[in-house]
């Protein structure tokens, strides 16, 4: 667990800022002179910007006294070169405001890849769902303003919509995470996907992943085809593999010998990734196991194929020891209410940490 600066240390850095202190800085020794020739001219060093007087800079941190304008995603922009890192601000000061006069403390670098606190460790959990409708619903179809609800919901209460390679460079402990995130999912690949989800998630600016079973992408009233496949990836809709027929990948069926169980797989996972390829120029690298079923085999045949990670439909958030190829999803039924939607969002575990 890293060890986050404690209440005393930011004082003595708040101290140091106030007292006009500035970080040392070591003025290299100089060069001798050349022997027997002459030294050149000295070349009169390019002078370092100085900071404003609100600012100071030290080795891992920025000291800063919060200026009218100011935000934390200006902070973020100016001082991390990314506006989204703007929650990273936040949690370290224990903030979610800014006013003029204010001093915060602006870490330079991730304090903790795998989002380990003294509270617990983070989970990412990650949404799936299938077919939506105006009017009407049932398990596998939610009703349109039930999404919408549901979107708000996130909005409302501070959850961060991340993209699924985002999930997965926290699994690798390559980037930390926003406190609330939560992936978006969808399977298969029906029209009413396109016809209302999507313009929702448009609205509220959310990136999702859409799996798609390659036979099904055809051009009628009930199926997504290419044409708005391609329209919704220029928006931000990834999209990745969930097979080419959808058979379950993870099961040997009736009469089915092991060779042409492996023979199938093999179709099903080259087939689908060149459609998609020819499609859409992209290289899947994710598969969302049709019906959730997986087994050594086939996650063996994923790894050799170049695929970097398989996600089921076990309802659990994702800590950052999950297993890459049985990361866990929680699909989301037309029967939730707003109050079961939330339970699936559980972002913090403190199993063990007491």
């Amino acid at each position: 667990m890293t060890r986050r600066p404690t209440a005393r240390y930011l004082a003595i850095l708040a101290g140091l800022f106030l007292a006009g202190c500035a970080a040392l800085e070591v003025t290299p020794p100089p060069t001798p002179e050349a022997k027997p020739a002459p030294s050149p001219p000295p070349v009169a060093p390019t002078p370092r910007p100085t900071p404003p007087p609100h600012v100071r800079f030290f080795p891992d941190f920025v000291a800063v006294i919060v200026q009218p304008g100011d935000t934390l995603s200006s902070l973020a922009a100016r001082y991390l070169n990314d506006p989204s890192l703007d929650w990273r601000i936040a949690e370290f000061n224990g903030i979610s405001t800014l006013k003029p006069g204010d001093g915060v403390v602006i870490p330079l670098k991730p304090l903790d890849l795998g989002g380990v606190t003294s509270r617990g460790y983070q989970t990412v959990p990650v949404l799936a769902y299938h077919k939506f409708s105006k009017h009407t619903s049932d398990r596998m179809t939610v009703r349109e303003d039930a999404f919408e609800e549901q979107m708000a919901f996130l909005k409302k209460n501070g959850y961060r919509v991340i993209r699924l390679d985002d999930l997965f460079e926290f699994l690798k402990r390559k980037r930390p995470l926003p406190p609330k995130s939560v992936v978006i999912t969808f399977d298969d690949g029906w029209r009413s996907m396109y016809d209302i989800a999507y313009p929702i998630l448009k609205r509220y600016g959310y990136p999702a992943t859409l799996f798609i079973s390659t036979d099904l992408i055809q051009p009628t009233s009930t199926t997504l085809d290419w044409k708005r496949i391609r329209e919704m990836t220029r928006s931000g809709i990834d999209v990745q593999c969930h097979s080419k027929t959808h058979r379950s990948l993870g099961k040997i069926e009736n009469g089915e010998t092991l060779q042409a169980y492996f023979e199938s797989v093999r179709s099903e996972l080259v087939e689908s990734a060149k459609v998609i390829k020819r499609q859409l120029d992209t290289d899947v690298k994710y598969l969302a196991y049709p019906f959730g079923d997986t087994n050594s085999l086939l996650i063996a045949m994923l790894g050799k194929r170049g695929f970097q990670g398989g996600l089921t439909v076990v309802r659990a958030g994702n800590p950052f020891f999950a297993d890459e190829f049985r990361v866990g999803r929680s699909m989301i039924y037309g029967t939730f209410d707003l109050k079961t939607f939330a339970d699936n969002l559980g972002w913090i575990r403190d199993e063990g940490m007491k």
